[in-house]
C-alpha cells in the first residue's frame, strides 16, 4: 500500500498489514493531513497505542473518534484539528510523550510499540514523572536485551531513550498483544483458517487475543502436537458464552 496511491475519502483497511507497517502508513498519512481534513481508518484491534504515538509526535491537535467498536472490525476517523508541526526523528525510531497517555495505559502503549521494534531501534520515552515501573519491567524481563538511558533526570520532566539489543516482543507480562478478533460470527472452518494466519503473523514475544463461543481445547491439542514454534495458550475468560484466549510466540 503506497501512501501517494491512497484516496483518503474511502476507509483505509490495515488488516493486511503487520502492525509496525500499520503504524508507519498511518502515521505517515496523519503527517500530510491538512487542517481540519479526516480519514478513517479499520484494524483488527482497538488501536488506541496508535492514537498517543499520534499526539506524543504531533502534539495535542488528533481528533480521535470511534465509529465501530470490538471483533475484528475497529474504525476510527482521525482528524487533523489544528496545524502542527511534526517532530522529526533523528536517533531514535518513535516517541511517546507519556504526559499524555493515561497513567493505566502506560503498559499497553509503551510494550505494544517496543514489540513492534527492530533490533538496534530506540523509542524516546518523555514523562513528568519518573518511570521507574516501567523500567523495572525492561529489568525483569530483558536484561542484558537493552539499554534504558535517562536524557534528562529532572523533577518534572525524565527523558529516557530505551534501545532493543536484541529481537524481542514485551507486553504486560513479556509480551506485545497485537491482534484482537472475534471468531463467532464465522464458520468452523474460517475460524481455523483466522487462527493459524494469526498465529503465523506473531513475532516471538508477540501474542493475539481471540473469543469464541466455546471451549477451543481441541485448537489447543492440534497446535500442541503440531506447532514447530512454542507457544503459550492462558485462558482470559471461560463461558458459559464467551470464551477468550490469548496466544503468545514464546522465545525459544
Amino acid at each position: 500500500m503506497i501512501i501517494e496511491n491512497l484516496d483518503l475519502t474511502q476507509e483505509i483497511d490495515v488488516r493486511t498489514l503487520i502492525p509496525i507497517q500499520r503504524h508507519e502508513l498511518l502515521l505517515k498519512v496523519f503527517k500530510e493531513l491538512p487542517v481540519m481534513d479526516s480519514f478513517t481508518f479499520i484494524n483488527d484491534h482497538d488501536p488506541l497505542p496508535l492514537y498517543y504515538e499520534f499526539r506524543s509526535i504531533h502534539g495535542d491537535v488528533v481528533g480521535w473518534e470511534y465509529l465501530n467498536k470490538g471483533g475484528r472490525e475497529w474504525k476510527v476517523k482521525v482528524t487533523r484539528t489544528e496545524a502542527s508541526v511534526g517532530k522529526e526523528f533523528k536517533d531514535i525510531s518513535t516517541l511517546i510523550d507519556l504526559r499524555k497517555v493515561e497513567e493505566q495505559d502506560w503498559k499497553h502503549v509503551v510494550f505494544h510499540r517496543y514489540g513492534m521494534m527492530e533490533e538496534g531501534d530506540t523509542m524516546e520515552l518523555v514523562a513528568a514523572i519518573d518511570p521507574k515501573p516501567i523500567h523495572g519491567i525492561f529489568v525483569q524481563k530483558f536484561d542484558g536485551k537493552h539499554t534504558w538511558h535517562y536524557t534528562k533526570n529532572e523533577p518534572g520532566e525524565y527523558v529516557v531513550h530505551i534501545t532493543k539489543k536484541a529481537a524481542s516482543g514485551l507486553g504486560d507480562d513479556g509480551y506485545a498483544v497485537v491482534n484482537e478478533f472475534d471468531v463467532r460470527p464465522f464458520s468452523p472452518t474460517d475460524r481455523h483458517e483466522m487462527f493459524y494466519k494469526a498465529f503465523a503473523d506473531l513475532k516471538p514475544g508477540e501474542a493475539f487475543v481471540f473469543i469464541n463461543d466455546h471451549d477451543p481445547k481441541p485448537l489447543y491439542y492440534q497446535m500442541e502436537s503440531e506447532s514447530k514454534e512454542p507457544f503459550k495458550w492462558e485462558y482470559l475468560e471461560k463461558g458459559p458464552d464467551d470464551w477468550k484466549v490469548r496466544v503468545i510466540k514464546t522465545i525459544a
